[in-house]
């Protein structure tokens, strides 16, 4: 049976709603927090880095288009070994991390809505939790309802906060928190770029598009189209929601309301009902994005047990999908209960810059092969390791266990791979 195509239109809802999926309701708090004034600024640093990954991404998906995406072009340029391994296993840990920082945001909006004990920390785990079995039992039920899940909320989201970006900038006149975003109230440059990579995860998704690059139609022209586009259409949104949330609320309101601040910056606006209303589109954001995100996780872990730098055991099926699904879903439950937001986020953007800082190297390598510039490929990963090393440094500070956490993962990623790859390697012994 031959796949359908997807046109560019398609394709862009892919990378768009990557993007703008719980990352911007989840981390915007947390990027105020860190940047103040300067957030736009954090938030435009962070997508020129995603801007200018996406030039390796464009590349790599022309010469090597393959349902494996990211997986794929780290093996094309390092081989399968160790080294690819780890950081493949990174990859699948990192989707795992993303899943657990929407299921967050799911559950710190949720109790606004609706309460069901008098005790708001217990029920963001109860709606975390139970978000992420729901989504695990559509995943189960039918891929197909994930997709149209998908199709609809990638429209709803975007209608909801290109309105909030209507409204909020003409809000702007005459508030008086509009001085907030002077640049005497901007965090030292090296704050901004630490809080511009925190929020780095919020970025993350146009890596999406890689996956579907066999199905583009007309590949040249739409799948550069499709990365370019979306990444900048995504970096347009985020600055000016930035600028609209500094500018609407006082710090002071927004550290309060840090995990469901785009609602409460739409207070000022519409009241209680555009609280509700922002609250609704992050409700639909985040359970869509899990959504994908356990399909995208799943089928990861299934490239990597394919080209075995996993044990094989993780192509099997778990009634009707990969068995990787099901161990997604557990531990996205335990790392949403266990870690706190900024936690999550710190992890998360420590592991997806040092992927696109390999993506980019991998860009950079075979420029030859790609028909690529070296230099573009080459500014990204020496962008993406600054970044990670600025991020580590700034956060060891102020957030050590998050700091750890990621740097700890990164470490049992490429222990486990080193652990398979000797087992393996004795176990072919044994056989001969």
């Amino acid at each position: 049976m031959k796949s359908k195509k997807i046109g560019l239109k398609e394709a862009m809802s892919i990378g768009i709603g990557g993007m703008v999926g719980g990352g911007i309701f989840a981390v915007l708090g947390l990027a105020v927090a860190l940047g103040k004034g300067g957030t736009p600024i954090s938030f435009l640093i962070a997508g020129v880095i995603a801007l200018i990954t996406s030039y390796s991404y464009v590349k790599l998906s022309l010469t090597f288009p393959d349902r494996g995406g990211t997986v794929k072009f780290i093996n094309q340029g390092f081989g399968k070994g160790l080294f690819s391994g780890g950081i493949n296993n990174l990859l699948w840990v990192s989707y795992i991390i993303m899943l657990s920082l929407y299921a967050s945001a799911f559950g710190s909006y949720a109790p606004n809505l609706f309460q069901i004990t008098n005790d708001k920390v217990i029920d963001s785990h109860i709606y975390l939790s139970a978000i992420i079995i729901f989504a695990t039992a559509i995943n189960y039920y039918s891929i197909k309802v994930v997709g149209k899940i998908e199709s609809y909320a990638v429209i709803i989201k975007l209608i909801i906060l290109i309105s909030f970006v209507f409204i909020g900038a003409y809000g702007l006149f005459g508030n008086p928190n509009l001085s907030q975003l002077a640049i005497s109230n901007w965090e030292p440059p090296l704050n901004l770029l630490a809080a511009g990579m925190v929020i780095f995860v919020a970025y993350e998704g146009f890596e999406l598009i890689a996956n579907a690059a066999p199905d583009i139609e007309n590949p040249k022209i739409n799948i550069p189209k499709a990365y370019y586009y979306s990444v900048i259409f995504v970096i347009i949104l985020y600055v000016i929601i930035a600028i609209i949330t500094v500018g609407s609320l006082p710090f002071s309101k927004i550290a309060t309301a840090q995990d469901y601040v785009l609602a409460e910056a739409a207070k000022p606006m519409l009241g209680k009902i555009g609280f509700t209303i922002i609250t609704v589109a992050a409700l639909i954001s985040t359970f869509s994005a899990i959504n994908a995100s356990l399909y995208g996780g799943s089928r990861v872990s299934y490239e990597i047990a394919e080209d075995d730098e996993l044990p094989h055991q993780l192509t099997t099926k778990l009634w009707n999908q990969p068995i990787g699904l099901f161990i997604t879903a557990v531990m996205t439950l335990i790392v949403a209960n266990t870690l706190n937001l900024e936690s999550i986020s710190t992890a998360g953007s420590v592991g997806f810059l040092l992927i696109f800082a390999m993506v980019n190297y991998v860009g950079f390598k075979l420029s030859k092969e790609i028909k690529g510039k070296k230099s573009i490929p080459l500014i990204g990963f020496l962008l993406c390791l600054i970044a990670t090393t600025v991020l580590i440094i700034q956060q060891y500070s102020s957030n050590k266990t998050g700091v750890l956490i990621a740097i700890g993962i990164v470490l049992f990623c490429f222990v486990i791979e080193y652990i398979y790859k000797k087992t393996e390697k004795n176990n072919n012994k044994n056989a001969t």
